[in-house]
């Protein structure tokens, strides 16, 4: 039973996934990627789970180029990339949110410079309903009201589809809350953007994967969680979002990310240790090319991600110097 659910979910995933990337073209004028000689080792990733498939893929496309490659990929959450960089247990750090002040503060103490932040795709950090939820829109104010308890965008709280307008069997229908644990980087973009920095509700359903998020909101015809718009399944949807309530209303799309008009976009991102005026690792240095080539962001829009334009991909590759 176990088997044919994880196949089903990943079904659903690729159909998504597919449909996306029908809607979504890479930048033609991103390089494509040019296989080098002298790359070989190992390479290990600690990181975000919101990154892990990508992670995957990417690894899967690159040790297809250099088969002597051993990539490692482990995804428990953004908060377990610093501490593995500092440590030096990893060579890769992806995270879903930029590094806090005090995990940079941490890796300067024990390197004597700050770590090297890589943007490696962009993202819509998407609220979602169950499918049959008829719920037009959300603004963050009434997220806020729906996750936090503390309310620091003033509306009272909600706890029933009905007082955010929703009628018919729906409307009396407690809304039944889905998230992330606090390692995760997606729960502190989160908590930091919808909620002000205020506190979840404990009535929050945390849980370990982005993945997980989805699949209770796709069963539960009550439900609403966030995660990365990689991880939507025909199970869910996606509700398009305002920053304030009665303001301008924009769908999580690519274009509406690049216009700014999506109001829980964000950057991804792979942190490495990269010491100033030295070149990083043959391998490292050729995996995150391979990321920000023409090649890698198609396994972005693959995944369900929204690749870099050119510039922003040429913009990336600069850091590498």
């Amino acid at each position: 039973m176990l088997k044919k659910t994880v196949a089903t979910a990943l079904l659903l995933l690729s159909t998504v996934a597919a449909a996306h990337a029908e809607k979504v073209k890479v930048d033609a004028k991103i390089p494509t990627y040019k296989s080098t000689a002298g790359v070989s080792g190992n390479l290990n990733s600690v990181g975000s789970d919101t990154l892990n498939n990508l992670m995957t893929y990417w690894a899967e496309g690159f040790k297809k180029k250099y088969p002597s490659v051993n990539i490692q990929i482990e995804g428990k959450g953004s908060g377990t990339a610093p501490p593995a960089l500092i440590a030096g247990t990893s060579q890769l750090g992806p995270m879903s949110r930029e590094m806090k002040s005090s995990e940079i503060e941490q890796f300067e103490k024990k390197f004597g410079y700050k770590p090297t932040k890589i943007g490696v795709a962009l993202d819509s950090l998407a609220v979602f309903v169950n499918k049959d939820n008829p719920i037009k829109s959300l603004s963050l104010d009434e997220v806020d009201a729906i996750f936090s308890k503390t309310h620091k965008r003033g509306l009272p709280e909600a706890t029933t589809w009905g007082q955010l307008g929703v009628t018919g069997k729906l409307a009396a229908m407690p809304i039944s809350l889905y998230g992330r644990n606090s390692a995760s980087g997606t729960y502190g973009y989160f908590k930091e953007h919808a909620l002000k920095n205020g506190d979840y509700k404990p009535t929050v359903k945390e849980q370990p994967g982005s993945a997980s998020v989805v699949e209770g909101v796709a069963r539960d015809l009550g439900g609403i969680g966030y995660s990365g718009i990689g991880y939507a399944t025909s199970g869910v949807r996606a509700v398009p979002l305002s920053d304030k309530k009665g303001g301008p209303v924009a769908e999580a799309t690519y274009q509406n990310v690049l216009a700014g008009k999506y109001p829980m976009s964000r950057m991804l991102y792979i942190y490495v240790a990269k010491k100033p005026g030295e070149p990083l690792p043959k391998v490292v240095e050729e995996f995150l090319k391979y990321v920000l080539s023409k090649e890698g962001q198609e396994i972005v829009v693959k995944d369900g991600y929204d690749p870099l334009t050119a510039n922003l991909a040429a913009d990336q590759l600069k850091h590498l110097k």
